[in-house]
């Protein structure tokens, strides 16, 4: 069984990196949305796979690091692409909840998304 929570946050980045130069080097905004996953069987003594409040603390302590943020200010997050976003909370909420197995980014207004499946 599998539970989600999503979260919203604004941030700024700029991808400096592109030799092409592309308009995404210079510093723009963006509103992503964050969503996770976490896979386990409910604990016979709850009926939860783990407790959605436990999960909304965690994304708000990753709300609180990245919202109305620069994101290439964030320690991690250098060079802040979906990609990297996705591996940068992955980490972090991994040390929280053993049986997490996804994480997404989005940017709604783009139409773009990645997804971390995560394996053990």
């Amino acid at each position: 069984m599998r539970i989600v929570k999503s979260m919203n946050f604004d941030a700024a980045h700029f991808l400096d990196h592109d030799p092409d130069a592309r308009p995404y080097a210079r510093l723009h905004g963006h509103s992503f949305v964050m969503e996770v996953e976490i896979e386990g069987d409910p604990a016979p003594e709850t009926g939860w796979v783990v407790d959605f409040g436990d999960v909304a603390e965690a994304l708000q302590e990753l709300h609180d690091a990245l919202d109305h943020r620069l994101l290439n200010e964030v320690e991690g997050l250098e060079r802040p692409t979906l990609e990297n976003i996705c591996l940068w909370a992955a980490a972090r909420l991994k040390l929280k909840f053993p049986g997490l197995r996804q994480v997404r980014i989005s940017r709604p207004s783009n139409g773009e998304t990645c997804i971390h499946d995560i394996t053990h």
